[in-house]
Formats: C-alpha cells, structure tokens, sequence
C-alpha cells in the first residue's frame, strides 16, 4: 500500500502500487518518503474522493499501537516504541550540573529564583515527554491519511463507573457483563496481575487468574473494588473458601487491599492527551481498557498492541493490512559533553563486579553520626578504574543510525577512539568510519 500526498500537502487515500508505479514512471508524482512509502502528486487530480477513517491508538507508556481502518479495511498498523529511561537521563543531568556548580568557589544564591508553586497543568519532564511524543506521533499519522476521526484509549478501567454506578451512556449499554470487565481489568491491574496469595505455589508458565470476592457474596459482599482481590486457580478453590481455610480468615480480618492512587496516576497522561487532541483536531473520542478487551474476546481478535488499537478503532471483518509497521524513538542529541565512568570491583560479599559508587564509604554528611554503613571494606579486585570522557565535536555516525557493512545493515552502537571506529550491534568486529554506508540517520520517530 503507498500513501499520496497532493499538490498543497494534504493527504489523500493511499493506492496499490501498480498504480503507484505508473504515476513515478510517468514523472506524474515523486518520492516523499521511503517508511511508509510515501509519493506526492505532482499534478491536481479531477477528483480527491476520501472515505471515513477511523484512527485508533492504544496509548502506552512504553509502547504504542495503532491501526487505521475504514468501513472495508485496515490501511495502516503498527507498534511505536517510545524513548526509554528518560527518567534516568533527567537525574543524571541533574546530577552532572550539581557536581560542576559545586566547584565554583563563590556562586550567588538561586533557590529564591525559583517559583515555589507550580503552574495549572504542570507535568514533571518526563510525564510531559511521554505526552509530546504521543502528540508528534499522532500528527505524523494525519500528515499521511486523510483521518477523519480518532479513539484513544485512556485507560484500562473508568474509575469514575465503579465509583458511581448509575453512571448511563451509550458506553455502557453494550451488555450486561460490561461493567464487570471494567472492575476485573481495574482489579487485576492493581494488582499487578499477580496472585496475591503470600504462599502461593503456583509455579505454572501460563497462571489462570481470577477474581475472589474478600467478602463471600453469600455474607453480603459486594462487587466493589475493595472487596475484590486476585487469586491463581489453584488458590481459588472451594477448598481454601472453607472455615479455618485462609479465605476465610481474610474474610473475618477484613483483608486490606491498595486504592485507587496507582490507576489515578497511569491515566493522569491520557487524559492530558485527549484534551489536546480535542484542541488540535475533530472527532476525538475515547475509550476504556475493559471495553477493548471485551471487544476482543466478542471477535476472536488476539492479544497485541497493534490488535487492540484494531478494537479501539471499531474494526470487526475488515480486511487486515498485512503489513505490521514498527516503529521506534531515538534521542535526537546528546549534549553531556563530559562522561564519568565509575570504577569497577568485585564485591568480596557476594563475588559479583560492583562499582565504587556502591561499595562507597557511606559519607553523607559533615556530621559523621549520620554516616552510613562503610561499604569501601567489601572492595576486592580492582576490575577497572574510573574515568572522566569529554567529547570535543559530534561525530558523523550517532547511535542507532543504520549503515551498510559488508552487504549487511548494522544499527550504530556508538563511536570511540575519537570517531574513528565504530561499534554496531550484533556484530564483535569494530569497524572504521571508511568502511561504512550510511543507510538511514534515525533520529526522532523512525520507521524501521
């Protein structure tokens, strides 16, 4: 399937590549883009006829289906992998700007600078990443289908609906057993989808869990979510139900289980997304977890990010795209211009490398009775000694490019001994610069 682009930039429907092929060869479009093939019409067409498309997009925190269908079939699907360990990249920079402020001698004070409250609507930088790239992605997906309505997913249950139950809508008048999916998916996604059976001994690969009722519905229990937790199968048993069984203990203690705060914040992102989108385009709905999986198990549809954004966007018989696009999120720069690398050792406790920042001297503080334990006692062999790196340019190849290396395309781990040589994946040999084709600089949202 090729994806059109018109004279003025819209986009138009996609064709098959026949057509496509007679439009290049005939100089009446050109190439715009290679993943997902991409042309731009070099002349106005009689007609720009476009159908409804549906978009739909199961949003993540790591990982992003989605899928493009009409009434007959799907155009585009796929999986977008997100950045990873933004987090940790936001401490360590924190951690290199503390380090080098702390050498100055004399430095005025900054922290009245700071404004002690924050603004309406404020995210940390890593909750707004996340956010951003769900918003560039989205708009990348209507830059090249001509998209006329979008379902998000925003969370895997409404919280609101097992809270008040009289809540009525066209939502929810799609089965009896619906508002009981959305409280299971809540449940068990509190509890990580894990028995919460301290002696469990259900050691199975594929554990078939359900949901026990703390509270016996026979003694007046309720279906609400604090009197529901999850058991495996073999824990939840008319056997363990019995008196002086440990069912039944939970049930006279009054077991306590976790709130609502863990789901409150996974669907804070969401919810931040939906609204922008409704600022941005038309025709943006949402949907729930529980709604999707139920469409699911209704169709026959298997378990997969790609599959649930199929659900999400109402697909039930179209015809599937056979092409599973992937998707992935590369760091456009990396400013640290100094890297440490700590030393490393063996930890004479356990035998295993550890590094000096661990096995440090537990010094926190000018006053030594708040010192920690000394760990510099348990250094064994010096394994490798700590260094200081400072990058003096940017290099040509950055990690994750792809290059061409004898008649095979290698992703960029790195560069070392100043640019000249550098390491790729899968491969133990480290080439030089000049043996290399580029293929591809991934930066950004890339289409592997």
């Amino acid at each position: 399937m090729v994806y059109v682009i018109s004279m003025n930039g819209e986009p138009l429907m996609p064709t098959g590549n026949g057509k496509a092929r007679i439009l290049l060869k005939e100089k009446k479009a050109v190439v715009k883009r290679r993943k997902p093939f991409t042309i731009g019409l070099t002349y106005e067409p009689e007609t720009s006829y476009t159908q409804p498309i549906t978009l739909g997009i199961d949003s993540g925190y790591s990982t992003v289906g989605f899928s493009a269908v009409t009434d007959k079939k799907e155009l585009l699907a796929g999986e977008f992998e997100l950045l990873k360990n933004m987090k940790e990249r936001l401490e360590a920079k924190a951690r290199y700007r503390r380090v080098r402020r702390s050498r100055l001698r004399y430095r005025a004070p900054r922290f009245d600078n700071r404004k002690r409250t924050k603004p309406t609507g404020w995210l940390a930088p890593s909750l707004k990443h996340k956010l951003d790239s769900h918003m560039k992605f989205i708009a990348s997906l209507y830059a090249i289908l001509p998209i006329t309505g979008c379902v998000v997913e925003v969370a895997n249950f409404d919280i609101q609906k097992m809270k008040d139950d009289t809540i009525r809508g066209v939502d929810y008048q799609q089965g009896d057993m619906l508002g009981f999916w959305n409280v299971r998916e809540y449940v068990l996604h509190r509890d990580q989808h894990r028995c919460q059976n301290p002696d469990c001994k259900n050691k199975g690969s594929e554990v078939i869990l359900k949901v026990h009722h703390i509270r016996y519905r026979s003694n007046g229990g309720t279906d609400a979510p604090g009197n529901l937790i999850t058991l495996c199968s073999r824990c939840h048993t008319p056997a363990n139900h019995q008196k002086g069984r440990f069912l039944y203990t939970w049930m006279e203690e009054g077991k306590k289980t976790r709130g609502y705060r863990d789901a409150t914040f996974m669907t804070t992102i969401r919810w931040k997304l939906i609204e922008q989108l409704r600022q941005a385009i038309r025709g943006v709905r949402f949907t729930y977890g529980y709604q999707t999986k139920n469409h699911r198990i209704r169709y026959g549809i298997e378990k997969s990010h790609c599959n649930d954004a199929f659900a999400i966007a109402g697909g039930v018989e179209q015809i599937r795209n056979p092409v599973i696009h992937r998707l992935m999120q590369s760091r456009r720069n990396n400013r640290s211009l100094e890297m440490f690398y700590d030393a490393q050792y063996i930890d004479t406790r356990t035998g295993e490398k550890a590094s000096g920042t661990v096995l440090n001297s537990g010094r926190t503080t000018r006053n030594r009775n708040h010192d920690d334990e000394n760990q510099r006692i348990y250094r064994g062999q010096k394994l490798s000694k700590g260094q200081r790196r400072i990058r003096t340019k940017r290099h040509f190849y950055q990690p994750n490019d792809l290059v061409r290396y004898e008649n095979r395309i290698y992703r960029v781990r790195g560069t070392q001994n100043g640019g000249k040589y550098v390491r790729l994946h899968d491969l133990k040999k480290v080439p030089r610069v000049d043996q290399l084709i580029p293929y591809q600089f991934s930066k950004g949202i890339v289409w592997c």
